[in-house]
C-alpha cells in the first residue's frame, strides 16, 4: 500500500446530480456544453459528457438519490473516485474509518463509502469503462462542440460551524489528502474560514468552508441545502475567454463585479498575457503571483445553492485568494438582491 495515497486514488470518474426537476438540469448541461449520450437500461440515469468531466442525472424514484432529492432538491448525491483497485480501496477506506454503503443503499455495482452530507462515494477502477459496461447508447443522443471544459479542477464542501476539522479529517486520514490553503475571509458583512485539501494524486482539490456566522453565504447554503454537501464544482479550461464568449445567449449568469476591481488587479498580477480588455467585459477576476496566475469567474447558485466556477490555470495552483475580497463584495450584492442579507 502507497502510505501517501492508500486507497490509490487518481481522480474523478464522474459526479451524479438528482432533483425534483430534471429538465431543469438537463438544460443547465446542455447549456454548458455537455453532450447528452447514454443512459441505463433498468434505471432512470443518463450520461453527460464533455472531454474528462462526466455528469450522471439521476432520476430514480426510489432509493438513495430519490431520498436524497425529498432531503436536499436539486443536488450532488454521489461521485465516483477513480482508484487502482476499487476492492482494496473499499477495505482501506473503512479500515481506516470510512463507512462502507450497503448494496441496497447504491444506485451503482460498485463498491462505495458514505461522504459529505450522505452522499455516496463509489470507487471505480482505471480501466473500466462504466458507460460501456453499464449504459447503453441513446437513440436520440445530443451531441453538441464543447465549450473549453476539461476536467473537474476542485469541488468545495460547505459545512456547519465545528465541521471544519471532522470533515478535513476525513478527507486526510481516510485518503490521504493533504492540506495546501488555510483562508480566513472577511467580507463587507460576512466571512468564512476553509481548508483546501489536495488528493494523494495531485488530480483534484476539495477545499472545506465554514461559516463565521448565520448570515453569510455558506450558513445560506447550509440552511437551504438543509445540511452539509457540494458548494460548487469548478471547471477547468485552457482558454477561459474563449468558454465565455461560447456561453454567451445560454442564460447563464456570473456574478457581477464591481468597476473599482480593475482599476489595479492588473498591477497587482502585471503577468497577465490575455487581452485585459476582454477580461473586464467578461468580469474576469484575476489572480497570482511570481510563478504564475489564475483567471476565474462564479456563476450565480442554479442548481439550488449550488453554482459553478470556471477557472483558467497559468503556473498557478491556488484558488484566487487575491480576489477574496471583491468576490465577497459581489456574494453579499447577490445575497442583497435576493433579500438574504
Amino acid at each position: 500500500m502507497d502510505t501517501a495515497n492508500p486507497c490509490g486514488i487518481r481522480g474523478i470518474a464522474f459526479t451524479e446530480f438528482c432533483g425534483p426537476d430534471l429538465g431543469q438540469l438537463e438544460r443547465l448541461f446542455l447549456a454548458f456544453g455537455f453532450s447528452k449520450l447514454h443512459r441505463h437500461p433498468a434505471r432512470d440515469i443518463v450520461h453527460f459528457r464533455q472531454n474528462d468531466i462526466h455528469f450522471l442525472l439521476n432520476g430514480e424514484r426510489e432509493g438513495h438519490s430519490a431520498d436524497f432529492a425529498r432531503a436536499h432538491g436539486p443536488a450532488i448525491s454521489a461521485m465516483g473516485w477513480l482508484v487502482d483497485d476499487a476492492e482494496a480501496a473499499l477495505a482501506t477506506a473503512v479500515a481506516r474509518g470510512a463507512e462502507a454503503v450497503p448494496a441496497a443503499a447504491k444506485d451503482h455495482a460498485y463498491p462505495a463509502v458514505w461522504g459529505i452530507g450522505g452522499s455516496v462515494l463509489y470507487f471505480i477502477e482505471v480501466g473500466v469503462d462504466v458507460y460501456a459496461r453499464d449504459f447503453v447508447p441513446l437513440d436520440q443522443p445530443i451531441v453538441q462542440q464543447d465549450k473549453g471544459f476539461l476536467v473537474v479542477d476542485h469541488l468545495t464542501n460547505n459545512v456547519p460551524i465545528g465541521g471544519r476539522e471532522q470533515w478535513a479529517a476525513f478527507y486526510k486520514d481516510i485518503f490521504g489528502f493533504t492540506e495546501v490553503r488555510y483562508f480566513d475571509i472577511q467580507g463587507a458583512k460576512t466571512g468564512l474560514t476553509s481548508y483546501a485539501l489536495r488528493s494523494p494524486d495531485g488530480s483534484f482539490c476539495i477545499p472545506i468552508n465554514q461559516p463565521k456566522d448565520e448570515k453569510d453565504q455558506i450558513a445560506e447554503y447550509l440552511r437551504e441545502y438543509r445540511g452539509p454537501g457540494v458548494q460548487h464544482l469548478a471547471f477547468l479550461t485552457e482558454d477561459i475567454l474563449a468558454s465565455l464568449d461560447a456561453l454567451r445567449g445560454s442564460g447563464i449568469e456570473t456574478l457581477e463585479i464591481d468597476d473599482a476591481y480593475y482599476e489595479e488587479v492588473f498591477e497587482r498580477v502585471p503577468g497577465v498575457r490575455e487581452d485585459r480588455a476582454r477580461i473586464r467585459e467578461h468580469q474576469v477576476l484575476v489572480d497570482g503571483d511570481a510563478d504564475g496566475y489564475l483567471l476565474q469567474i462564479f456563476t450565480r447558485n442554479f442548481i439550488g445553492p449550488i453554482f459553478i466556477e470556471i477557472i483558467q490555470r497559468a503556473e498557478h495552483l491556488g484558488f484566487g485568494e487575491g480576489n477574496f475580497g471583491a468576490l465577497f463584495r459581489s456574494l453579499e450584492k447577490d445575497q442583497e438582491r435576493r433579500g438574504v442579507l
